[in-house]
């Protein structure tokens, strides 16, 4: 990267055509390249593409890294019961907005790595979960999936391989829990989703008790561009250990915030160049490198390399990679309170450590942002968490409790504030997108015309694009 060329240092794949005319069309896709990755797959044995991405060193882009070729891997062969792919579109976490999208944009990429999936764990029909909020992706995947169809590529003998595959897209009913992959799949098969106990494993006993791989929307879509141009190209990118591209969410007090797609080690420092910055006038305070559910880094991390390793020995996770991005302007307390808030409510309720510590933390945080602490709230703030982390059914818990124990960590006295002045010293206007105008209208509001475009439109290069949403899918 140089400080007059910074966007060379993006890596477009996924986000390619976002710029394009109609990127999520099929003829589009197809005009850069679009399931060559397919015909490639579809010359190999099915355990050859596993091979293949395996050595690629794919990593699954949902939060915890597992690598994705393993994953596939996993699925037993012979075992006389069908296989089924589920992909994982339920994103819901505070601050990540990467799948959604890239589902908008470009929902033949992720159409395409499902076929080679399926063909490579030998799967006949595959399903995808979207969040069912997310109602004009809904009807722009459907119209994809149809297009797909009568292009030959899903249905009977794709391509004329012999290979039968039907893919069904189902619209959750907004529970983030159903983001936890056995939950998901309970809701699939129509129940209340909630976790399973592990083992057996979604690999041994998934959806309808059949042998299930569960991915990420961006695990999948980035299968395609390994098949088509090769391992070593993927290797190029990233790290030896997390190799290739991702997109990373920039969001909060930033002057550009969207989607951006880089090489896997990039730090937040180059990211923030590449963005303009935080917004003008202030500084940097603290900032999430993977939602709202890892622990908080501060302006001293701003050149930690955001890659699995590197995140990690830093003291925090790459989960979604959700870069939110918080200014001096903000209370900690605060936010920390609105994310523990989100947490409380999504709790499934299936497990007491989980159900009642959220509920309790929910009740010290907003005493203290009231300014109504009193001594012994922060240890006893650090006292619940502790039992919630590490001890509730699944990760919601964890997701729960890091928030709390990294900002006791980095901001311990600007809570202590609030109990010694017996309120909170921020106003919360001045952490707003309106704040500092001085009289004008927002551009948010009613002083843009009906014909100018929207704020944030910046076209190609890895970065994100604006869609008329008019289109809801419908394909023209």
């Amino acid at each position: 990267m140089t400080a007059t060329h910074p966007e060379k240092l993006l890596s477009p794949v996924l986000s390619a055509t976002w710029g394009e005319e109609k990127p999520w069309r099929l003829a589009t896709y197809r005009a850069h390249d679009g399931y060559k990755g397919l015909h490639e797959a579809l010359r190999m044995n099915p355990d050859d593409v596993i091979a293949l991405v395996k050595d690629a060193g794919l990593r699954g882009r949902g939060g915890a890294g597992f690598p994705t070729g393993m994953k596939w891997q996993f699925i037993p062969q012979g075992d006389g019961k069908p296989h089924y792919l589920v992909v994982n579109a339920d994103e819901s976490e505070p601050g990540t907005c990467k799948d959604i999208p890239l589902l908008f944009a470009n929902p033949h990429s992720l159409i395409e790595g499902m076929i080679i999936a399926s063909w490579a764990i030998r799967c006949s029909h595959a399903f995808i979960y979207l969040r069912g909020e997310t109602v004009p992706v809904l009807r722009r995947l459907h119209a994809a999936v149809q297009e797909a169809y009568d292009a030959g590529y899903l249905g009977q003998n794709v391509l004329g391989s012999g290979f039968d595959l039907d893919i069904t897209v189902h619209a959750g009913a907004g529970a983030y829990i159903c983001g936890e992959e056995t939950a998901l799949l309970d809701s699939l098969e129509g129940r209340r989703g909630q976790p399973r106990l592990r083992p057996p494993f979604p690999a041994v006993a998934g959806l309808y008790a059949c042998p299930t791989v569960v991915n990420n929307v961006e695990s999948i879509a980035s299968v395609p561009a390994i098949l088509h141009q090769g391992k070593d190209w993927f290797r190029s990118m990233g790290s030896e250990k997390s190799p290739g591209f991702t997109l990373y969410s920039l969001s909060g007090h930033v002057t550009n915030p969207g989607q951006y797609e880089a090489p896997l080690g990039v730090t937040l420092r180059q990211l923030l160049d590449i963005s303009g910055g935080v917004r003008e006038g202030h500084t940097l305070k603290f900032w999430t490198p993977g939602g709202s559910s890892t622990p908080m880094f501060t302006d001293k991390h701003l050149d930690v390399p955001l890659d699995y390793e590197g995140v990690g020995a830093a003291g925090s996770m790459l989960g979604t990679k959700a870069l939110q991005v918080f200014d001096e302007t903000t209370c900690v307390v605060r936010a920390v309170t609105r994310w523990t808030e989100f947490y409380a409510h999504e709790s499934c309720g299936k497990c007491t450590p989980c159900r009642e510590g959220t509920y309790w933390l929910v009740q010290l945080l907003r005493r203290i942002e009231a300014g109504e602490g009193v001594p012994g709230d922060l240890e006893k703030l650090n006292d619940i968490a502790d039992n919630i982390n590490g001890k509730s059914f699944c990760a919601l818990g964890d997701g729960a409790a890091s928030p709390i124990f990294s900002s006791l960590q980095y901001f311990r006295d600007e809570y202590e504030q609030h109990l010694r002045e017996r309120r909170c010293p921020f106003d919360p206007s001045a952490s707003t997108v309106w704040a500092g105008t001085r009289g004008r209208r927002s551009t948010l509001g009613r002083d843009r015309s009906p014909d100018e475009d929207p704020p944030g439109d910046r076209g190609q290069d890895g970065r994100n694009g604006d869609f008329d949403p008019s289109e809801n899918g419908v394909l023209a």
